[in-house]
């Protein structure tokens, strides 16, 4: 994982070369092969994802220094490794990590991913610091962004590309998001549509209050379970996801 290079330079590669890793003390620095990120049937455009993995995971360790919820381990990885993993199995590129409180710690538990990271210095602000670091990190040729949040490992691929098939079906949305019994959750595709007003966001504000701006015109799709609305925000919720999937 690298941080995003606000004036990257082009780097000549053979034509074809296969993504690579390259080791650094972190443990977790990876460089992408050139070819450009995946244009969608539909809409010839490009999709790119963000994973906020930021937050002081204040309600499951009360935001001891270098704990976070994101390391902790479901069904054999980290539960943000099965966030980014998502991502990175529905095509968006580039994924992108927002990445704050216990750095170190998130790092490591994505090490071998083919991610690019965001640096958020402002993290203890609120998740709108992330929306904003992340949507900061995008490259400009992004018609629209899956937004992520960590914490929630039953996110899969398949829940990711009927969002992105959703946006590039129907060109004129602000916004997807999928619902559960009736209700929004995420994750949410964002058209760049929506970024200035992502750059506006404050404290704890995230997408869901963004979309409830009169006038936007928001995709839904329905969920094929609860996975859009199960994020892990205490140890007892942890605990019951472990228990649901038979791990003792």
């Amino acid at each position: 994982m690298r941080p995003d290079d606000p004036n990257p330079r082009p780097q000549e590669r053979p034509q074809g070369a296969s993504r690579r890793a390259a080791s650094h003390d972190s443990g977790s620095c990876f460089e992408t092969a050139a070819a450009p990120p995946p244009r969608h049937e539909g809409r010839g455009i490009e999709v790119a994802a963000i994973v906020l993995a930021a937050g002081r995971s204040s309600r499951f360790s009360g935001g001891a220094d270098g704990r976070t919820k994101l390391t902790e381990v479901f069904a054999g990885k980290p539960l943000v490794r099965h966030v980014a993993e998502a991502a990175l199995a529905s095509g968006a590129a580039p994924v992108v990590v927002v990445t704050g409180h216990a750095r170190d710690a998130v790092i490591g538990a994505l090490a071998g991913l083919p991610l690019r990271e965001a640096p958020n210095a402002r993290y203890a602000e609120g998740i709108a610091s992330s929306a904003i670091a992340g949507v900061a990190a995008l490259p400009a040729s992004c018609a629209g962004a899956l937004v992520l949040l960590g914490d929630m490992p039953r996110v899969d691929a398949a829940l990711c590309r009927r969002l992105i098939a959703e946006f590039s079906t129907h060109p004129d949305a602000d916004a997807v998001a999928p619902l559960v019994e009736g209700r929004r959750g995420n994750p949410v595709l964002l058209a760049r549509s929506l970024f200035a007003d992502v750059a506006r966001l404050a404290g704890d504000e995230g997408a869901r209050k963004l979309l409830m701006r009169p006038g936007l015109i928001v995709r839904e799709i329905a969920a094929d379970d609860e996975s859009a609305a199960l994020d892990i925000d205490t140890p007892e919720a942890l605990a019951a996801l472990r228990a649901s999937a038979g791990e003792g």
